[in-house]
């Protein structure tokens, strides 16, 4: 008989549960038309953008990795694994849930603009060569392919919570949350936007690619995270572990936002440059503005600003990156530095631990960028305020949505597993108290004192 220790038991879920999903999923046979190349299918699609989308979602998916070191590098050397480890089990855990049920539930049959049927999609169930399935939207794509763009998407927005509650949150409970987060807030969020169907998308409020969905719900995620858990035992100021890092992260995240924008108009034409070229103006401009900015006001011109400046950039262009002028971009990138910048150092000033900034970055310049859209695209620049102000409720109703479905959910995650490390467990650093590693060579005495925090757990535990 198996016998496992009293603090290895809540991994038997987890392993269970893919056991099972993996078994169930030979149960759900492949149609027999779902990858069969018709002539009337072919003559849908368009091997360009099929050649583009393929490049678009492997930009998409190097992304994560890439703020994995961008996180990495900004935290205490003894929390590098960890925080790192955190963004990249994402590719694993949202890849299998999105095939799973969320694509069903983000682009599945429409239920009253809310929600998509977990049914229409269950395990991918006639995601094939296809480019139809969804109602109202014209793919010249597969609509697999579209579903893999689409999951790369899913995988980085809870990859992006994790700055705000770094260094203090056990390993099983980051995975309860993200797991739930994605279902409850994601799938919706994504429905509500990007589905034909959905109640923002039929209000008029245009997401080019996922200031809304991906960074304005991730960053009042972080928020709600930040606020529920509590300071860390040590939150004051610390030396970030490489500078280095981070700013091989922040390259990484420009260059894969390229097709994160530049994909999401799902065709290879002009349009696909017109938004690379504004993805890199406004990139280009807040990195400069930023450190500047921090060099005015007497703070050393920093590479952690040039590398925080660069993607609150490329996060307040987002949601307009296809559709503005280059010099509304070059505003936009410019105007996003600063509103961010500000709410970092206020921040600051609040007794809030977002250890990263991730609401200060992606949840501020989602929402600025929103709002801009609504200013530059059809909107109040053109005297269409009633645009404008469908972005301005656009940007309410997601906030209010994802700040109280977010709290609710690390509230029943820390009723399931408890989410925060105790205090010799932050101390001694998450990356030997959770995973049993360190930044560097792990030595006889710290392996000695990972084994004494196992047998105490395991001593409470009894």
């Amino acid at each position: 008989m198996f016998h496992f220790p009293c603090q290895h038991k809540r991994w038997i879920v987890f392993f269970a549960l893919i056991i099972g999903l993996s078994i169930l999923g030979l149960f759900v046979p492949e149609s027999a038309e779902q990858f069969e190349e018709t002539p009337e299918i072919l003559a849908k699609l368009n091997k360009a953008d099929i050649a583009w989308m393929i490049t678009a979602s492997g930009l998409v998916m190097l992304m994560t990795p890439g703020l994995s070191f961008f996180y990495g590098g900004m935290v205490r050397p003894k929390n590098v694994i960890s925080t790192m480890l955190q963004s990249v089990v994402c590719i694993g855990l949202i890849s299998v849930l999105w095939v799973v049920i969320a694509f069903s539930l983000a682009f599945g049959s429409d239920f009253h603009g809310i929600i998509g049927d977990p049914r229409t999609f269950f395990m991918f169930k006639d995601v094939g060569i296809s480019p139809d399935g969804i109602r109202g939207l014209s793919l010249t794509i597969p609509l697999v392919l579209y579903a893999l763009f689409q999951m790369k998407f899913a995988i980085i927005t809870p990859a992006l919570i994790t700055g705000s509650f770094a260094e203090r949150v056990h390993f099983s409970g980051f995975l309860v949350f993200v797991s739930l987060f994605t279902i409850f807030v994601y799938a919706p969020l994504a429905h509500w936007t990007w589905h034909p169907d959905g109640i923002l998308a039929m209000m008029g409020v245009k997401d080019f690619a996922g200031g809304i969905v991906v960074h304005a719900s991730s960053g009042v995620a972080a928020l709600a995270g930040a606020i529920y858990l509590g300071k860390r035992v040590e939150p004051g100021e610390h030396h970030p572990a490489n500078i280095p890092m981070v700013l091989m992260g922040a390259c990484l995240l420009w260059f894969g936002w390229f097709g994160f924008n530049g994909g999401s108009f799902l065709v290879a034409d002009a349009n696909a440059a017109k938004a690379f070229l504004n993805t890199n103006t406004a990139s280009a401009s807040a990195m400069l503005t930023w450190f500047l900015y921090d060099a005015l006001l007497g703070r050393k011109p920093s590479a952690m600003g040039a590398a925080v400046g660069c993607v609150a950039g490329l996060v307040g262009i987002t949601p307009c990156a296809g559709w503005v002028t280059v010099g509304e971009s070059l505003f936009i990138g410019t105007i996003t530095a600063l509103v961010c910048n500000t709410a970092v150092h206020l921040r600051n000033k609040t007794g809030v631990d977002d250890a990263l900034d991730v609401f200060s970055t992606h949840g501020v310049g989602g929402i600025l960028g929103t709002i801009l859209t609504g200013v530059f695209v059809d909107g109040a620049l053109d005297g269409n305020w009633k645009i404008f102000w469908m972005h301005v409720l656009g940007v309410v109703m997601v906030v209010a949505y994802t700040f109280i479905v977010s709290y609710i959910l690390y509230w029943v995650t820390d009723k399931m597993v408890n989410m925060r490390v105790n205090v010799k467990h932050e101390q001694l650093g998450l990356d030997r108290s959770q995973h049993g590693e360190s930044y560097g060579i792990l030595y006889e005495d710290e392996e000695h004192e990972i084994r004494e925090v196992a047998m105490g757990n395991q001593a409470h535990a009894k």
